[in-house]
């Protein structure tokens, strides 16, 4: 296990384990016949990954994933366990690393599609709502201000693309890849997930303006929630009381760390900068925050 000198885990290494799939934030282990999730403290910005991470930031993400899919039960989701005591023989001398910020978790034919809902209207949204009074093919009405909120939850997915950016793509095309019923499937779970959890949030101070969920099937081919849920990291988080439509509010999520690369000149290519203590500490805070809000932990 690498660690960085604000005790952040960075990276993971297990004797006898093969070699994780690395992804922005989290090692992916293959287990045989289950898949080994570990969220690290890494943390990305304009897809980048920070030489420094943000201590505990994976615990947030993992737990905050585990009440969600316990919240939203109903809908079949990945989760084996997250209890390190059942996980199998050879994880056993990484217990206390893996506690709090792992999942053993099904495996499954993931959808090439991230699944984005949009209850507000902001970022990349709202500069094509500017443009063309539309997002993702979806006409809108005029008279929306920034960070405004919508009439109603909008359905705005996009391409997993292995190298780049995610590429948004209309239902219309959606539907021709995976199949309309698939995509309509996809459409009406994400648009029920993000509305019962937005209101919940809100009735704790926490408006979600959007977020993404990723779905896969199962051996028997149901349809089954995946990932991570409805995260700092997945998702925007704004604190209810400074939230005014017309101006970009504070964040509970990374985007403290973009504003920071974005004042200090970070042209957005790799290698990024390393991350002063004072903003990893802020930022840690910030995700505590939403995890203690929102979870009660």
């Amino acid at each position: 296990m690498q660690y960085d000198s604000n005790n952040a885990l960075l990276k993971t290494e297990m004797n006898g384990i093969p070699a994780p799939f690395r992804g922005k934030v989290r090692d992916v282990y293959d287990m045989g016949d289950s898949m080994l999730f570990v969220a690290t403290d890494r943390i990305s910005a304009f897809d980048c990954i920070m030489p420094n991470g943000v201590p505990d930031k994976g615990k947030v993400l993992t737990q905050l994933s585990l009440f969600w899919l316990e919240m939203f039960r109903e809908m079949p989701n990945h989760l084996i366990t997250a209890d390190v005591s059942k996980y199998p023989a050879p994880l056993k001398p990484y217990l206390a690393d893996l506690d709090g910020r792992s999942m053993l978790v099904k495996k499954l034919k993931m959808l090439p599609v991230e699944c984005v809902v949009r209850g507000y209207l902001s970022g990349s949204g709202w500069k094509d709502y500017e443009a063309s009074r539309t997002v993702s093919g979806i006409r809108l009405r005029d008279g929306y201000e920034n960070c405004g909120k919508l009439d109603e939850p909008i359905f705005t997915p996009s391409s997993k693309e292995s190298k780049g950016h995610d590429l948004p793509v209309s239902f219309d095309e959606l539907s021709r890849r995976i199949g309309s019923e698939l995509a309509a499937k996809l459409r009406d779970c994400s648009i029920n997930i993000y509305s019962k959890a937005a209101d919940y949030a809100l009735s704790k101070g926490i408006v979600i303006a959007d977020t993404k969920f990723e779905f896969g099937l199962d051996a028997d081919g149901t349809l089954t929630l995946a990932d991570e849920v409805l995260t700092p990291d997945s998702s925007r988080f704004w604190p209810l009381e400074s939230y005014r439509p017309g101006a970009n509010p504070p964040s509970l999520d990374k985007q403290f760390v973009r504003d920071w690369l974005d004042s200090v000149g970070f042209n957005r290519q790799p290698p990024a900068p390393e991350l002063p203590k004072d903003i990893v500490m802020k930022t840690r805070e910030k995700y505590l925050g939403a995890l203690k809000t929102l979870a009660g932990k």
